[in-house]
């Protein structure tokens, strides 16, 4: 089969590679039909590594994907062959302290699609997955909806996690902003409106993507390039937000992050930094008692965002700018990278 693999800082070639066999009782063969290119998968294209985690090359990528089913095996029983599935990435051990205390998404052994020393990525004609990451989407979504499923957990994860530890909970609608309006930005924007918010404050250097976000629910969006964000939405809201979603990873970000907040607002980081350290005033954080809480990945969303999609309450088939053939995957991440021609989500169809 093909698979598309990096080979070198911002190199990549399309190489004959060996199939995937079925392997495990619960092992499911999976034909890759979308895959949608990731932050993470362009951290590896430029710099071949996030954090600890180093590309040793040749190294496939991807992890983000829509997929029809092959073959399964023997003890295989939640999809069969020519099911249309979207595919949980991440593959834990369900064992661990983690796993056992409802945490599978921080397992000490997990394995991730395209994490280098994890596992490959799905950046291939075909692939082998545990059933448990395999969920039939059926026909009323779409592969292109099905392979934007990942981030769209990730996002309501996100904006589930802060609901449910809101403090105070009382009955004041939600005051959130969004910084950075990617495609995780975009799949916090779609979850929060799906969970009945409406005062939703977005910024980004991009106005392509501001577009974007004031089309599908933002109440306002601004560019800090341009502007103050943190007056524009302290105008607009005195008593300033009740959770800001930090979505890009840049410093700058995090400073208007918590500048929007109220006392006793959080911080929520999404986003994946470039560098290795971050730093806060501490004097704003220790002054307002502001929480930060991390965001890692998801768990127990796959589902609940199949079926907002099913239900016609979530529909991110605009996020979706570009498409490229498998033969030039290169070409879309160079445009992710350089965040090129409006790009808010490039996907790959494999043919």
């Amino acid at each position: 089969m093909k698979a598309a693999v990096l080979t070198g800082l911002r190199e990549l070639e399309v190489r004959e590679t060996p199939d995937p066999v079925l392997a495990r009782a619960d092992d499911v063969l999976l034909d890759v039909k979308v895959v949608g290119v990731c932050g993470s998968d362009v951290h590896y294209y430029l710099t071949g590594r996030i954090g600890s985690q180093v590309v040793e090359y040749p190294y496939r990528v991807g992890h983000e994907f829509a997929a029809t089913v092959r073959d399964v095996g023997p003890a295989v029983t939640r999809v069969k062959p020519d099911d249309r599935v979207t595919v949980d990435p991440a593959m834990s051990c369900g064992t661990c302290d983690q796993c056992r205390s409802g945490r599978p998404h921080t397992c000490r052994h997990l394995r991730f699609l395209g994490c280098p020393g994890q596992a490959e990525g799905c950046l291939s004609e075909r692939i082998v997955m545990p059933e448990a990451c395999c969920y039939p989407v059926g026909p009323m979504v779409s592969l292109e909806q099905a392979a934007l499923i990942e981030p769209l957990s990730i996002g309501l994860y996100a904006v589930d996690f802060w609901l449910a530890s809101r403090r105070p909970a009382g009955t004041e609608p939600a005051r959130i902003g969004i910084l950075g309006v990617g495609p995780i930005g975009v799949s916090v924007l779609l979850s929060a409106v799906a969970r009945g918010m409406e005062r939703i404050y977005v910024t980004d250097k991009l106005d392509p993507r501001l577009a974007v976000a004031r089309e599908h629910g933002a109440a306002w969006a601004g560019n800090p390039e341009r502007e103050d964000v943190v007056a524009g939405v302290q105008e607009r809201e005195p008593l300033l937000l009740d959770a800001v979603f930090e979505c890009c990873g840049e410093q700058e970000a995090l400073d208007q992050g918590a500048a929007m907040l109220r006392p006793g607002g959080t911080l929520m980081l999404i986003g994946i930094p470039t560098v290795d350290r971050v730093s806060f005033e501490i004097d704003t954080l220790r002054r307002r008692e502001l929480c930060i809480q991390n965001v890692r990945r998801q768990t127990e969303c796959v589902q609940p965002v199949i079926d907002l999609i099913r239900a016609g309450r979530m529909d991110p088939s605009f996020m979706i700018t570009h498409r490229f053939p498998f033969e030039r995957t290169q070409d879309a991440l160079e445009l992710v990278a350089d965040y090129r021609d409006g790009v808010v989500k490039a996907v790959i169809e494999m043919g």
